[in-house]
């Protein structure tokens, strides 16, 4: 399986298959808007805006799987991160990231990609993965890495 064999699906229930973002940077990040990292939601927006034109495609992915902090519905979630955050790059449903029920994309992205000591699971809101024009996982980041420390790699990947 390739990443381009994936979909999920919008807010708004579109099916999106990521092969529409073949030859793009992807910056995939699990979101949550009351975590006390979700101020990271306007650096994400900052990196949207500067390089959306030059190929870097941003896609939030809301998951409730962290001491629920994302209460927000797949029907009141774009308008909360629209007006908290200024957030007009794409978000996905609701979605689990680990366990039996885990997407398939986080499936992919984390046995690509595994984690540290605690092994390939995601451990918190915010965790971003970082994928090159050819569609391969590049890096994992932390959810406390700020998204303006992954802006260097960004550029490298887009060859800009």
């Amino acid at each position: 399986m390739s990443l381009y064999d994936i979909t999920f699906r919008t807010t708004y229930g579109e099916t999106i298959s990521m092969a529409e973002y073949r030859r793009k940077v992807i910056l995939i990040v699990n979101t949550a808007t009351r975590c006390g990292l979700s101020g990271q939601f306007t650096e994400l927006e900052s990196l949207h805006e500067k390089y959306n034109e030059k190929g870097l495609v941003v896609i939030g992915f809301p998951c409730d799987q962290f001491m629920g902090q994302e209460p927000e519905t797949n029907e009141t979630m774009v308008n909360v991160c629209l007006i908290n955050f200024g957030v007009t790059f794409p978000l996905s449903e609701k979605i689990e990231v680990n366990g039996e029920h885990a997407h398939p994309l986080f499936v992919y992205l984390k046995e690509a990609l595994p984690g540290g000591i605690l092994g390939s699971g995601i451990t918190w809101n915010f965790t971003k993965f970082l994928i090159g024009r050819d569609g391969v996982p590049f890096r994992r980041y932390a959810p406390t890495t700020p998204p303006a420390d992954i802006e260097d790699d960004i550029v490298r990947l887009l060859g800009a």
